[in-house]
């Protein structure tokens, strides 16, 4: 029987293999790695069998911090419109200052992951979905609440989705600032959509 696996030291273990693969390149030996991480050869291939299980890890361990510094940044606001803000600004936030990580690892999936490189890309975009949804759903029940004036939600959301991965990606291969983005998108698109109820 299998022993069970430590799944914090394989989380630690994938974040510092990464830290390392991004460094000196995906080249370097499975050896050469377990030497670095100061761990046996065996150690590391029993948690993470390739280099492409590492980032995969590492890819999927970042989501989830994005995914709760996100949420946090969300549940400051009550509007659903300034949900939508705040997720927006949120993301462009938590990836300030580590976007050669996020370049290496998502670079590195669509370079080693074969055949399985549109199902973890798939696999991710499910990852945020429920936040998604939360959004479209916000909108619709302010619509229906007078908060929010009337709009296609979903298609609302798509656009706000586009315009956080499209800005995500040039963050990565420039050094632009997002702020002037999110201000007209806060001034020209979502706005206009918040309605205040007079007291």
């Amino acid at each position: 029987m299998a022993r069970p696996r430590d799944a914090e030291k394989a989380r630690d273990l994938a974040l510092r293999a990464s830290a390392i693969l991004q460094e000196q390149g995906l080249g370097i030996s499975t050896e050469r790695l377990a030497q670095l991480l100061d761990v046996k050869r065996p150690t590391l291939l029993y948690h993470f069998p390739t280099q492409t299980s590492i980032v995969e890890a590492a890819l999927a361990e970042l989501f989830v911090e994005q995914a709760a510094f996100v949420e946090r940044k969300v549940g400051e606001h009550e509007h659903p419109i300034d949900r939508v803000y705040a997720r927006m600004r949120a993301v462009h936030e938590f990836h300030r200052g580590q976007e050669a990580r996020l370049l290496f690892l998502t670079q590195s999936i669509a370079v080693s992951g074969g055949t399985r490189a549109l199902e973890i890309l798939r696999g991710a975009s499910d990852f945020f979905e429920p936040g998604r949804r939360a959004m479209v759903d916000g909108i619709e029940r302010g619509v229906a609440e007078g908060t929010v004036a009337p709009c296609d939600a979903k298609a609302l959301v798509n656009l706000v989705r586009a315009v956080i991965d499209g800005l995500t990606i040039q963050a990565v291969t420039s050094s632009r600032s997002v702020k002037p983005i999110h201000e007209l998108v806060w001034k020209s698109v979502l706005e206009p959509l918040k309605i205040r109820r007079s007291s």
